[in-house]
């Protein structure tokens, strides 16, 4: 026999096999994906500095990271959120994003024409969309049937504590004839997404904005007209709170920009505890081009910054028609609207304490405002 050639069991390819491998098609999956974004653009991760709503997971990794940088002695390697824009907005052409050429829109350099909060690439983002939303919390949705808040079902679910308010939200809304939904209360917790509930929620159509002149012309009709502006609020809870302290010293009304801020959403909702229901509110276009149109009728527009110029306490054009301008909790007022203020109040505090939340320094603001025209008017 001629070599083994003919033996069984033989090798019939060679040794030396060529590697597996995908060839490079797996790179297609990638076509039309963009940029990678960087850490401070990921609100995901503990370098984000964007101007969007923080997660709750982020800021716990900024917190995390700020302990331990302290016990090494070092600095925390963490973004700053709010110092770097990181919305979609109309810039120089139609849908281009803000910062970017015309060639940055999309793919082959289209303009995109999306606006809402920049997401990685393969990412869904979640943009607000004109549908119903839930209320929830006995007060708020009380409050909103007090208020004959347009609505269309509440959801109860199955087995709550049933008081004086559960009583008479069913009885307010079988009168008005809104749909009464027994659920059962993991039902409601996936339809809120895990939000606190109290056992109830009222489904609501879009907020409807008040349009912004009318809101202005019926606070002139008061005999203390008082405006609340907010600048850059991002956080819905923040502008909740904003209103409900208005309602409760005695504001007629609310208005926030359009663009990179928070809106009526159910969140906001539930943190004005109903309050929303009584003090309209007014989104607008340009806010600085609004505020002039309050001191063209004859406001007084006062813009609250730790670096004011005057003492709340020495306020004295709180007693006339005026507008307190809350900025955002990050960079306080913007540069635009800061100069457009007629002049700049600062709240005393030790220095220990740099800040306050922006509703807390609405609310105390104010109350201050609500003292001095209790005592001159």
């Amino acid at each position: 026999m001629a070599g083994n050639s003919q033996r069984r069991g033989r090798r019939l390819t060679s040794k030396a096999s060529a590697p597996k491998g995908s060839g490079g098609k797996n790179k297609d999956s990638l076509a039309g994906r963009g940029r990678t974004l960087p850490a401070d653009e990921r609100p995901w991760h503990k370098g984000y500095s964007g101007t969007e709503k923080l997660p709750q997971r982020t800021a716990w990794k900024q917190d995390k990271e700020r302990r331990v940088a302290a016990e090494e002695g070092r600095a925390p390697k963490i973004g700053q959120p709010g110092s770097k824009d990181t919305t979609w907005g109309r810039g120089g052409g139609r849908g281009v994003p803000v910062g970017r050429g015309a060639s940055g829109g999309g793919r082959g350099g289209k303009p995109t024409g999306r606006s809402g909060p920049r997401v990685a690439p393969g990412r869904k983002s979640n943009p607000s969309k004109d549908t119903p939303e839930l209320l929830v919390g006995r007060n708020p949705v009380l409050e909103a049937l007090r208020a004959q808040v347009p609505a269309t079902a509440l959801y109860v679910a199955q087995g709550i504590d049933v008081d004086d308010r559960i009583n008479e939200i069913i009885r307010t809304a079988a009168d008005r004839g809104i749909a009464n939904l027994e659920i059962s209360r993991a039902e409601l917790d996936r339809m809120t997404g895990g939000v606190l509930h109290q056992g109830v929620g009222l489904q609501v159509p879009p907020f409807a904005y008040q349009p912004f002149e009318d809101m202005v012309a019926a606070s002139l009709e008061q005999q203390a007209p008082l405006l609340v502006a907010l600048d850059g609020v991002t956080d819905p809870r923040n502008l909740g709170a904003v209103i409900r302290s208005a309602a409760a010293f005695g504001a007629q009304g609310v208005f926030v920009p359009e663009r990179r801020a928070a809106g009526i959403t159910a969140t906001a909702w539930r943190t004005s505890a109903g309050a929303a229901a009584r003090v309209p509110v007014a989104q607008v276009t340009n806010l600085t081009r609004s505020l002039k149109a309050c001191r063209d009728a004859g406001f007084m527009v006062v813009g609250l910054d730790a670096d004011g110029d005057t003492d709340l306490y020495d306020l004295e054009a709180a007693v006339g028609p005026l507008v307190v301008v809350v900025g955002s909790e990050g960079r306080g007022l913007s540069r635009l609207v800061g100069e457009t203020c007629d002049l700049t109040v600062s709240i005393p505090m030790i220095s220990e304490v740099e800040s306050l939340n922006a509703s807390v320094a609405a609310a105390v603001a104010l109350a201050e405002v609500a003292r001095r025209r209790s005592v001159e008017l």
